[in-house]
């Protein structure tokens, strides 16, 4: 019995922590993260990578986000995640090739919405939140004591607060930049990052 006791008590802990369901669900729907020493000479490319982890019946979309160091947007697109699905970004090519103002950006945020919409994603404010994306990514380090090297790290991105005026906010902002809010595309084509094909991890 005295060892049952001592069984149950990690149990028990965890079940107060997560406010009293030891089995409660993350039903996050929107990620932050951070890239650095991007198109850095003799640095290597970071990824994110993104799961759809079967929470829903059908696919989602990674509305994806990506700001500059002075907090500007530079780039944004729509990937689709099918259900159990891998989806693996290139921080060089396809998040920080085709920057709005043609500015080689080396750090900045990386956003991410979880986004249901059944029409598929378009740049608009029509974000239909829908859990079920997991995100991590590769972070590159520079090593200037030790000659000027680089390494990889690698976390998980972090849950973020989804306010109202973010979630109308970023996707409306993108909305300008891909033309598809308001006429035409104040990027003229640049500002828009790309998607490589599921489960192409690298």
């Amino acid at each position: 019995m005295k060892k049952l006791g001592l069984l149950l008590l990690p149990l028990l802990a965890t079940t107060l922590m997560l406010g009293g369901n030891a089995f409660a669900q993350d039903n996050s729907v929107f990620f932050t993260t951070y890239y650095s020493n991007a198109n850095t000479y003799l640095a290597p490319d970071a990824t994110v990578r993104i799961v759809n982890d079967g929470n829903t019946d059908g696919a989602l979309y990674a509305d994806i986000y990506v700001l500059d160091d002075s907090q500007e947007l530079q780039e944004c697109c729509g990937c689709y995640v099918s259900k159990d699905g891998l989806l693996s970004e290139s921080v060089d090519r396809n998040l920080t090739a085709n920057s709005l103002t043609g500015k080689v950006n080396t750090r900045g945020v990386i956003k991410i919405m979880a986004d249901s919409t059944p029409t598929g994603w378009n740049g608009t404010t029509a974000v239909k939140s829908t859990a079920g994306l997991r995100v991590s990514a590769t972070h590159v380090q520079s090593l200037a004591a030790a000659g000027g090297t680089y390494s990889l790290t690698e976390t998980n991105a972090n849950d973020a607060n989804l306010g109202s005026a973010e979630k109308s906010g970023i996707p409306e902002e993108c909305g300008f930049v891909t033309g598809t809010e308001g006429e035409g595309a104040l990027g003229s084509g640049k500002g828009v990052c790309s998607c490589t094909l599921e489960d192409n991890d690298f």
